[in-house]
């Protein structure tokens, strides 16, 4: 695989605060990596040092092996902030032919058109007055202006519909199969969940976890079992002399839940138990949940360290 981005030992700091320390990571061509991470995390900021909207205090960030400011490299990136403002008095559709004239080998006219979801009519409304989810998708077609080699999304889907963001991620899993390169960030959850083949999850301006979803749910959740026993007191009885403390097991009348890393073990022991279970509901874990774990551990480290 190619490495495409870059960033070793960066750090940027604005006077006496911090807001990136000490990241690195590297990211390989045709992926799509979600930044997680609560307000002030430091995602923006790192993905701004990437733009080369702002330089490193100390570290170095490449995209394509050069610097972010280089005219070459900028020329093959492509990005949609988190705020998409348009010039005023243009048409849509001038826009799109503006920005198309900015780069060296500028996308299709007719396929940028086609990402904005605008009718021909809504194409020659001046820019300023088509609506919010309107805006965003036409912000899309002017990141793809240049046909980049690398994208950047800052919360690309706010404002969109259900339709619109369907469609919206249905063609970034399309550029990625094409080995173009995505870097988003998102409030939505679930939509790194499903969409990025690697997270990474920033608390107080460091990566506290990198890894596929799955990888860092399956780390930091347990995974649960619900279901209904006939005897619900035989089976906390099993839980213990087979898993002891790696089990939680809590029940409701019938209704048992049953939290454990390794929840085919759990299931192999109720089967082998022959005790009568039914109703099974299988809990994979959320990625919500490790994402308040992590970023709660990582406030309680903080603290001790001050606290010393």
């Amino acid at each position: 695989m190619t490495t495409v981005i870059e960033v070793q030992n960066a750090v940027k700091t604005f006077r006496a605060h911090t807001a990136v320390d000490n990241v690195s990571f590297t990211i390989e061509q045709g992926s799509i990596t979600a930044l997680l991470g609560p307000n002030g995390a430091g995602k923006t900021t790192t993905m701004s040092m990437l733009l080369g909207l702002l330089e490193p205090t100390a570290g170095s960030v490449k995209l394509l092996g050069g610097a972010p400011t280089n005219r070459r490299t900028r020329d093959r990136i492509g990005a949609m902030l988190q705020e998409v403002a348009v010039m005023d008095g243009l048409r849509a559709v001038e826009l799109i032919d503006l920005f198309r004239s900015y780069y060296s080998r500028p996308a299709d006219r007719d396929y940028l058109i086609r990402l904005t979801g605008l009718g021909p009519d809504m194409l020659k409304r001046n820019a300023q007055k088509l609506s919010g989810g309107q805006k965003r998708s036409l912000g899309f077609a002017l990141a793809m202006a240049g046909d980049p080699d690398i994208l950047f999304f800052d919360e690309p889907t706010v404002g969109l519909d259900t339709t619109a963001r369907r469609l919206f991620w249905n063609e970034v899993r399309q550029l990625a199969k094409q080995g173009k390169t995505v870097l988003f960030s998102t409030h939505y959850l679930e939509e790194a969940d499903r969409e990025a083949d690697r997270i990474l999850l920033f608390d107080q301006g460091r990566i506290v976890a990198d890894g596929t979803p799955d990888e860092i749910k399956r780390t930091l959740v347990k995974r649960s079992i619900t279901f209904r026993a006939e005897q619900p007191q035989a089976v906390s009885a099993l839980m213990i002399r087979k898993f002891g403390e790696t089990a939680e097991l809590a029940a409701d009348g019938e209704q048992v839940t049953i939290a454990a890393e390794d929840t085919d073990a759990v299931m192999r022991a109720l089967i082998e138990s022959g005790l009568a279970v039914r109703d099974i509901r299988i809990d994979e874990g959320r990625l919500d949940a490790a994402f308040e774990q992590l970023t709660h551990a990582q406030t309680e480290t903080n603290e001790t360290r001050e606290a010393i």
